[in-house]
């Protein structure tokens, strides 16, 4: 993955010639929002961050997403914010598509620049700014998550990896067609969440109709391929996101000519609640 494979980033506006037609797809069971519907126009600007804007691609709302928001992120030099969570049971994860940020997590200061995931831990404190003497915006994914405490089980402390830095973890004996990197062990259960990043090589397939209780977001870092959501076939490319309800059937085939890349974020570790929980 190459900086310059976002050196366009989402924005922009199309001119009055453009068709009308597009991949934009909501339903009762998926969400597709393509990266070419991602345009100036909606985008939010947040309290307490500077020169900062979102696009706010999931939140919880009743026939959407349940358990996550997630935005794509553009901080221009000097801008950032040193209270980026309103919600004091919030917990975070960071992965940066391009350029470089100041990341402070509890008084302990890292850069973090393409490539990197940072895990903040429910309740942090924690700040994040574009130096002002870069040339360039950055940009990152931002997963938010209330935390589920758990009586007699801790809290997961917060840490910052490269993406280079885990080996990824072959699937399905797919010959290395199919793989995942875990940041976080699995069988950790402090944590309600897991984000990975699952990569297919030319060819590689989800081999079955992938159904189960996980909620899950899609942010594709990389490639194209075709996925299976539900009942329909749909196409996905590099800064396209995908939100698919707990239940909903998926499946992927990856042709190509490169690798199909994406973040995935799922609701874990936990037991369901048992009631409608209000909104």
């Amino acid at each position: 993955m190459s900086e310059s494979d976002f050196r366009d980033g989402p924005g922009g506006h199309p001119d009055q010639n453009a068709l009308l037609t597009g991949r934009a797809v909501f339903t009762e069971a998926y969400a597709v929002i393509p990266r070419d519907v991602m345009r100036d126009i909606v985008t939010s600007n947040l309290p307490h961050w500077q020169n900062t804007r979102a696009w706010i691609v999931a939140r919880p709302m009743s026939g959407f997403s349940e358990t996550f928001a997630q935005y794509v992120m553009e901080v221009a030099p000097g801008g950032g914010s040193s209270r980026p969570e309103p919600d004091p049971q919030g917990e975070a994860v960071l992965f940066v598509l391009s350029g470089a940020l100041d990341l402070v997590i509890d008084d302990n200061k890292a850069g973090i620049a393409r490539g990197d995931y940072a895990f903040v831990g429910p309740g942090v404190r924690w700040s994040v700014f574009n130096s002002p003497d870069s040339d360039h915006p950055a940009r990152f994914v931002w997963i938010r998550k209330r935390y589920q405490p758990v009586h007699g089980i801790s809290t997961p402390e917060s840490f910052v990896l490269n993406e280079a830095e885990v080996v990824p973890e072959e699937m399905n004996d797919s010959g290395g067609a199919w793989l995942t990197t875990l940041f976080v062990d699995p069988d950790d259960i402090r944590h309600d969440m897991h984000v990975n990043i699952v990569t297919f090589e030319p060819g590689g397939t989800i081999p079955f109709m992938e159904t189960h209780v996980m909620e899950h977001g899609i942010y594709v870092l990389e490639g194209k391929a075709a996925y299976r959501l539900n009942r329909d076939w749909v196409e996905l490319e590099q800064g396209d996101f995908v939100w698919l309800r707990a239940f909903c059937p998926q499946a992927c085939y990856a042709g190509g000519p490169g690798r199909f890349r994406y973040l995935l974020y799922k609701d874990v570790n936990r037991h369901p609640e048992l009631g409608i929980a209000s909104q």
